[in-house]
């Protein structure tokens, strides 16, 4: 298992958030979304958006994974969810690439589920882009369970999502 701090973001934390988020999206999403898409993205936007995912107060919160030298490599965030068949809502999960692979995700989802959990949210759902099949298996593999679908566009590009879901998230809470 690779060798991290797993913990709750802090508004210092928003900057490596947004950084961790467009690079994600550049890698994650090449070839699924046009490319000027990916190429408009930018840091200040993403920190933007972040600061304001971040000071929502209706529950939305950001556990970030941090390496042994001390740089943010991969987060998490949640919020409550707008599926009435789930408590809450694994809103996004990013890593780097080269971090892809080694637990980190499992350890944030992980952080996720438990912080529903003590806030009494039982269930969790996530969207997934139905291309993106490293993500469709990740969720797979932690049992999550597809019941639904949606669109998506990315300037001219319409893409499918699926709903994963987890009725009973203690399966996820991991130490």
């Amino acid at each position: 298992m690779f060798c991290l701090e797993i913990r709750k973001a802090s508004k210092e934390d928003i900057k490596g958030v947004a950084k961790v988020y467009v690079d994600g999206w550049r890698t994650t999403y090449r070839g699924l979304v046009p490319d000027d898409y990916l190429a408009e993205l930018s840091y200040e936007q993403a920190e933007k958006r972040w600061n304001a995912f971040f000071n929502n107060v209706n529950g939305s919160f950001i556990y970030v994974a941090i390496n042994d030298a001390g740089e943010m490599i991969g987060f998490a965030s949640g919020k409550s969810s707008a599926d009435e068949n789930f408590d809450g809502e694994l809103y996004s999960l990013y890593l780097f690439q080269e971090c892809r692979g080694l637990g980190v995700g499992r350890q944030l989802v992980s952080a996720i589920a438990k912080h529903f959990k003590e806030h009494g949210m039982l269930s969790m759902m996530v969207w997934v882009m139905k291309q993106n099949k490293s993500g469709l298996g990740f969720y797979e593999c932690l049992g999550g369970k597809e019941y639904n679908h949606r669109t998506s566009t990315f300037g001219e590009t319409v893409v499918e999502d699926a709903a994963y879901g987890w009725k009973d998230i203690s399966v996820l809470c991991v130490e």
